[in-house]
């Protein structure tokens, strides 16, 4: 399954353009997605050159450091085949921004987050249902 993951908001708290501090779970769960076979593809607002900074790859650094297997980087490889779409193709995408996504606010962050006790488990069972 190919699982789109959003950064700010979703895996740390909202402190653009610096890293914030990690929502909680969402390591964990994303770790234990990629062990059950999760393509996991980072889906994010963040670019390279802002400002002279490297914001995108501070993000993709951050996944390397907690042992995150990435797939893709704001595309899905396997879609090039198939299709020309800058979208990055996923079958799920996890973000803080879509509409549904089960959300919490820990009294020290920014904003709202990913309420990771919810998604995790309930994307765990999907991905458990396709082997």
């Amino acid at each position: 399954m190919y699982i789109c993951v959003d950064f700010d908001g979703t895996v740390v708290d909202h402190r653009y353009p610096y890293i914030g501090d990690p929502v909680p779970l969402a390591v964990e769960w994303l770790q234990r997605w990629a062990e059950l076979g999760a393509r996991l593809i980072l889906f994010t607002m963040r670019s390279d050159g802002d400002g002279g900074r490297d914001l995108l790859q501070d993000a993709v650094d951050y996944f390397t450091k907690n042992d995150i297997p990435l797939f893709g980087i704001n595309h899905n490889p396997d879609q090039v085949s198939w299709t020309s779409s800058p979208k990055a193709y996923g079958q799920l995408y996890v973000d803080d921004a879509a509409f549904g996504c089960p959300l919490i606010h820990p009294p020290t962050f920014n904003k709202p987050c990913v309420d990771w006790k919810k998604v995790g488990p309930a994307v765990e069972k999907q991905l458990l249902e396709k082997r």
